[in-house]
């Protein structure tokens, strides 16, 4: 059955949005966490798997990638992004490119990462964190903000992945 814009929306998978989540750049997480609430207004079932660098925006403010391993510690010191402080793919200058960015969005009512975060929450959007991201990285779901859902893995992923309509890799 076509919608309104001509588009085949029928068939199985229809009403079905996964996006991969693999950066941690605000200016990535932005996208990720707008397509996401916006499929989820639209009716959409939507989940976000936040894998390698994406995993940083689930991260609570203050925590540390805190695995044992001296590698585990180097990417803490190395990967200090939270929802809070994500940094830009492009133009960071030292932090006052996200601060300007944030500083414009604000100006112009663009909902920040922690306030999509919890809308999308709110949204019933799936949230998953990437199992062996937590563990390369040695965070626990203890690390990570609340209200996500299990850890999942990348063949959960692609389960879901082949039964969607739309996939993207952001």
């Amino acid at each position: 059955m076509a919608d309104e814009t001509g588009a085949d929306r029928g068939g199985a998978g229809a009403d079905k949005m996964v996006i991969i989540a693999a950066s941690g750049d605000l200016d990535k997480a932005w996208p990720v966490l707008i397509l996401a609430t916006t499929g989820a207004a639209y009716g959409m079932e939507v989940t976000v798997f936040f894998t390698f660098w994406g995993l940083l925006v689930l991260k609570k403010p203050g925590v540390g990638i805190t695995g044992s391993d001296w590698r585990q510690k180097m990417l803490s010191v190395m990967a200090k992004g939270t929802p809070d402080h994500l940094p830009l793919s492009r133009l960071n200058f030292a932090g006052m490119g996200p601060w300007m960015m944030k500083g414009l969005a604000d100006d112009k009512n663009v909902a920040s990462i922690q306030e999509l975060l919890g809308l999308a929450r709110d949204m019933g959007v799936k949230l998953w964190p990437c199992q062996m991201t937590m563990d390369l990285m040695g965070l626990t779901e203890d690390d990570l903000i609340d209200g996500l859902d299990e850890p999942a893995g990348a063949g959960s992923a692609i389960s879901l992945m082949k039964e969607a309509s739309i996939e993207l890799f952001i």
